[in-house]
């Protein structure tokens, strides 16, 4: 009889292990796979792999999840990750109140970025105005990839920071002063537009020639200037013939689009991405992206620049996107 009472134990048990790997869950408002499934402590390659692989056929194109969809959860031992290397780092142009930075997570370790803001030093940009204020380009490109640059730290990854101002870090302010400190890596930034350009280049290719991870990528990011009435949302460009770098600006593409139709349903969103001859993509080595993130000279663009929140939800969208890209490669 012991026996007996002992084997359906048994059978009883077994029964349990294939519910728990069908075990479900639905995401929440924000969630992309990799934060879903961190919420229950999946975090290795191979849970992700098994999730997208038993879910296959609910996702969106952009392979983001669905809400009020309920997924499977992955059968692979949640577990922890070992850490592995440094948990924090100290950035000091991120400014006092921001440098140092929490490694939250390790999705992309394994990738190099270096980072660009556009003009700087002797060339402020684009310029607008606003109730007799000089509202200009480089100190809005250089804000936003300063928190670009953060946020991709916290992920994990090598950044370079190209165009740096040692005094102004990380501002929350919505008309930024100017200056004209800023370096390329503390050299002085030549007026000359050729030389001011394959100077930043320069820079950039030296590092990549030494830096050993696989995926390297640069973002340069401007401001647009055209007629005030013309509003243009955040377009794109890569090398032309790069198929690399037009997959890495469709993929920051495609994070925009979906930002744009969770938060605001009804606009669309109409950035674009194309080819294009620019100097930087030309000579710069590792796959690029150019982002131009609006008119400056347009009251409802200046609103994406000027709002400390909407830098930050350029840049997390930004990040996102590389993110993104480098799952894929």
């Amino acid at each position: 009889m012991r026996a007996l009472l002992f084997l359906l134990i048994l059978w009883g048990s077994s029964l349990l292990l294939p519910v728990r790997a069908q075990e479900r869950a639905k995401p929440r408002n924000g969630e992309g796979v990799s934060t879903f499934l961190q919420r229950f402590g999946y975090t290795s390659r191979a849970a992700r792999q098994e999730f997208m692989e038993i879910n296959a056929g609910k996702f969106t194109k952009g392979g983001g999840l669905i809400l009020g969809r309920s997924y499977r959860l992955p059968s692979t031992p949640k577990g922890k990750q070992k850490k592995k290397g440094k948990t924090s780092v100290c950035e000091p142009l991120f400014g006092p109140n921001y440098q140092t930075v929490r490694i939250k997570s390790h999705e992309l370790e394994g990738a190099c970025l270096y980072l660009v803001s556009g003009h700087g030093g002797p060339d402020p940009g684009a310029i607008g105005k606003v109730r007799g204020r000089e509202l200009h380009e480089d100190e809005y490109a250089y804000d936003i990839i300063l928190r670009l640059a953060r946020a991709l730290t916290e992920k994990g990854a090598k950044v370079h920071i190209i165009i740096q101002d040692a005094k102004d870090g990380i501002r929350n302010d919505r008309y930024l002063d100017n200056s004209e400190r800023e370096t390329c890596m503390g050299q002085p930034i030549p007026l000359g537009q050729v030389e001011r350009l394959q100077q930043r280049c320069d820079a950039i290719n030296r590092l990549s020639r030494k830096d050993k991870e696989k995926y390297k990528r640069s973002i340069f990011i401007h401001v647009d200037s055209r007629g005030k009435k013309d509003q243009v949302d955040v377009f794109f460009y890569h090398s032309p013939g790069s198929q690399q770098g037009k997959r890495l600006a469709q993929n920051i593409h495609c994070t925009f689009e979906r930002k744009y139709d969770r938060h605001q349903p009804n606009r669309g969103f109409r950035g674009t991405v194309s080819a294009r001859n620019l100097y930087v993509l030309l000579k710069s080595r590792p796959v690029a992206a150019f982002l131009e993130l609006g008119n400056i000279q347009n009251e409802r663009d200046r609103k994406r620049l000027v709002l400390p929140s909407n830098r930050q939800a350029l840049a997390d969208w930004i990040c996102e996107g590389i993110a993104r890209d480098y799952k894929s490669r």
